[in-house]
């Protein structure tokens, strides 16, 4: 038995844990590992607000409630089935009284598979007429996505109920740059090339590859604009697709933080980095002192220079473009703003 496996099992004995389906709960124990606290080791303190939710596995937890003791937590044992302390803040501290495994999960990556597992596997297994192991990768990567957290649990029910599946074949494209936007895509199966056409390049230069789990099309449905690439299929492959206007009422309104000015101008004084998604000409002429310049077509190439550790407030000269260039910053887990009005809007 591998350690998946092993950890798949594990999960079973805890609640909700043991309701996931099969698919789900291996998904999940993708994401967990069991760690240990040697004796007098605190698991959390009383007070303390991060989303994590604990199983003990083995030993004992010792509760306290402003130094006095108000319960034990012990490895194996029905009250072990359910969380430890589930409430934020954290009304109690926890302390290892001898040397304690336990379970810690991102609570709400679980509270988003719980909500997934109920609403929409059912439906979308449907659509998909396939037991493909890759069809379940692009739903967990898609909802692994910090961003994707964001989104009220009905959303997210509905967002899987509407997609659509479609099947291509290599070479076919999936949309043509300088076309009107419709869709929100996610590659499901089979890998697909972003290309765009330039002057000095009319067979395009290549943008990216795209592997299951990777969404596209979001760009010029955020922006109203024409579509900025050309996508084709590199192998016989599916997507699943979502129409212009409930991508933007379920996905991208809920998704996108809107600052204004001073609040922006906040961010950057803490720490964080204007980043300007406009043309390097436009930039050239009028830009926000200290702004990174990456153009919008060019995000997605150059994503993996940006810092995850660090706040991006996105901006351009309204606020159009720049709200589809923090979208998928969000969606692959950056922290993401967008400049209300953009540059030009009066910041007194």
């Amino acid at each position: 038995m591998t350690d998946e496996q092993k950890i798949t099992e594990l999960l079973k004995r805890f609640s909700p844990l043991d309701g996931l389906k099969r698919d789900n709960l291996l998904a999940l124990a993708r994401k967990v590992q069991i760690r240990e606290l040697s004796p007098g080791q605190l698991l959390f303190k009383e007070g303390d607000t991060e989303k994590r939710t604990f199983y003990v596995v083995t030993g004992t937890l010792e509760l306290t409630d402003q130094d006095k003791a108000v319960g034990t937590v012990e490895g194996g044992t029905q009250l072990a089935r359910n969380p430890v302390a589930p409430v934020y803040p954290r009304r109690v501290s926890a302390k290892a009284k001898d040397r304690v495994q336990f379970i810690s999960i991102d609570s709400d990556l679980l509270d988003v598979m719980l909500t997934w597992d109920q609403t929409g596997t059912y439906e979308v297994s449907e659509l998909q007429g396939t037991q493909d192991e890759s069809n379940d990768d692009w739903m967990t990567m898609l909802l692994q996505a910090k961003a994707f957290h964001k989104i009220p649990p009905a959303n997210i029910q509905a967002i899987f109920m509407r997609m659509q599946q479609i099947n291509y074949k290599s070479g076919d494209v999936i949309l043509k740059q300088g076309a009107e936007g419709d869709y929100f895509y996610v590659l499901t199966r089979g890998k697909a090339l972003v290309t765009r056409e330039t002057p000095l390049s009319k067979d395009g230069i290549k943008l990216a590859e795209l592997q299951v789990g990777d969404t596209f099309g979001e760009e010029a449905l955020i922006s109203d604009a024409k579509r900025n690439a050309t996508v084709t299929m590199l192998a016989d492959g599916a997507v699943m697709r979502l129409g212009k206007d409930d991508f933007k009422t379920l996905l991208n309104e809920p998704m996108l933080d809107w600052v204004s000015r001073d609040k922006a101008e906040q961010i950057v004084a803490g720490g964080g980095q204007w980043l300007d998604v406009r043309l390097p000409s436009e930039f050239e002429n009028q830009h926000l002192d200290n702004a990174l310049n990456i153009p919008l077509y060019f995000i997605r190439l150059k994503i993996n220079t940006l810092d995850k550790s660090r706040n991006y407030v996105v901006c351009c000269d309204t606020g159009r473009r720049s709200s589809a260039g923090a979208y998928i910053l969000s969606e692959r887990g950056y922290n993401a703003y967008v400049l209300q009005g953009g540059i030009n809007a009066d910041s007194g």
